[in-house]
């Protein structure tokens, strides 16, 4: 067998790969010094000690006591079989500790299992990486239809919304935006690239709140933190038929009264055109 696959083969019965080059020198004479064995094995000098006194320790080489101390390994076959006893031991012991973990935590678990939180289906998210990361999910797991109140401030801005164009490609998408959205350039140049995927849009005055609704099944929504000067958000996700369904009402009726993009885009010109 090579040097390498037999160090490896050592290595795997349980020794340190340090252990397993030093007694394979160890092997190769009657007995070794120290500094014999960091130079056969090509271990550093600083760390030989410790390396032979562990050998010593798990009975697969012994000490020559003199002037000089020496090491002599034990014979393979006895420091193998000592090497895979030991092995065995851990396996027992790590069969009790098996069964011990499961009989620990099998009641846990089967009361845990009976147990329903009744609010579970509420979700409240207040991290921006985290409300990302969510709306991210929803939108990949829409199946027919997204709806969308859109109003500042974004967690994720309409002009950086990839995953969002993607999904207006394929699936039946309305938002409503506010019509200040039109007075940043990188934004409108946004909303615009969305309306030319798909996304049917209309903008009023005022948006009531930052919603999601998807496939009449699960809204996320907004709610600005009135202390925190309205930059604060705390995002809620509720998988809720009926909520979902009533809030679709609420939005079709604000969806009526909104104006295209091309009139929005001509009333922002004509309010910014007026003296002030």
């Amino acid at each position: 067998m090579e040097g390498k696959a037999l160090i490896d083969r050592l290595v795997r019965l349980g020794l340190t790969t340090y252990e397993a080059k030093a007694y394979a020198a160890l092997v190769r004479r009657d007995s070794f010094t120290a500094a014999q064995v960091a130079r056969q094995a090509g271990l550093p000098r600083q760390r030989i000690y410790d390396v032979l006194a562990s050998l010593v320790e798990k009975g697969l080489a012994s000490t020559r006591p003199g002037g000089v101390v020496k090491y002599a390994a034990i014979a393979p076959e006895a420091a193998v079989d000592r090497l895979v006893a030991a092995r065995r031991r851990e396996m027992a012991d790590l069969e009790r500790d098996a069964v011990d973990v499961i009989a620990g935590l099998t009641p846990q678990y089967d009361a845990g299992q009976a147990h329903s939180d009744p609010l579970e289906y509420i979700e409240v998210l207040r991290d921006r990486g985290a409300i990302n990361e969510r709306f991210a999910e929803l939108q990949a797991a829409v199946k027919r239809e997204i709806l969308v109140f859109t109003k500042p401030p974004y967690a994720t801005p309409p002009q950086e919304n990839v995953e969002g164009i993607e999904v207006t490609r394929t699936h039946e998408a309305r938002s409503v935006y506010a019509l200040s959205i039109l007075d940043d350039p990188a934004t409108r140049e946004g909303v615009r690239r969305f309306i030319k995927a798909g996304e049917d849009a209309r903008f009023v005055p005022e948006v009531p709140l930052k919603l999601v609704i998807i496939d009449e099944a699960i809204v996320m929504f907004g709610m600005q933190d009135p202390v925190g000067g309205g930059q604060e958000l705390t995002i809620m996700v509720v998988e809720h038929h009926a909520l979902a369904q009533t809030l679709k009402l609420a939005f079709d009726a604000v969806w009526s009264t909104g104006l295209t993009f091309e009139q929005a885009d001509d009333l922002r010109v004509r309010q910014a055109a007026q003296p002030a």
